[in-house]
């Protein structure tokens, strides 16, 4: 499996380059390490080391505005791929693009997404305009 942790710059452009009228949902699928790997190897598991940035980076998520408007506990994958397997799943609100990328610029925030990095084996990060529910797919 592939390693994603950290969008591309190319990735981040496009992003952003994308109308910001409103808030934003971020979908995050997380597949934890089992032990985190701190670059100063110190010893945690992932999910000690992804809780930690939760704490360390709730003064940034809602400084800007973010809240989490929806969690679940991934159990199986029905259709996709075998090996791709999902520890966390939520989705985060920001009041726009804009805000999302004032929190991951914010030296505050830069200083603790070690944890993250330590923590994550692979993820899925995507940009999705709110909807309303309905009561047929799509």
């Amino acid at each position: 499996m592939a390693r994603h942790v950290d969008p591309k710059r190319d990735q981040f452009a496009a992003f952003m380059r994308l109308a910001d009228d409103g808030p934003i949902w971020m979908l995050n699928l997380i597949r934890l390490r089992k032990n985190a790997k701190y670059e100063d190897g110190r010893s945690a598991t992932g999910a000690e080391a992804y809780a930690e940035y939760g704490r360390a980076s709730e003064p940034f998520f809602t400084g800007v505005g973010g809240k989490i408007v929806w969690a679940g506990k991934p159990e199986a994958v029905l259709i996709g791929p075998e090996d791709e397997r999902w520890d966390l799943a939520f989705v985060a609100e920001y009041p726009s693009a804009a805000a999302f990328a004032d929190m991951v610029k914010d030296p505050g925030y830069q200083a603790v997404v070690h944890h993250r990095k330590a923590a994550v084996k692979t993820s899925r990060l995507i940009r999705m305009k709110p909807g309303s529910p309905g009561k047929l797919f799509g």
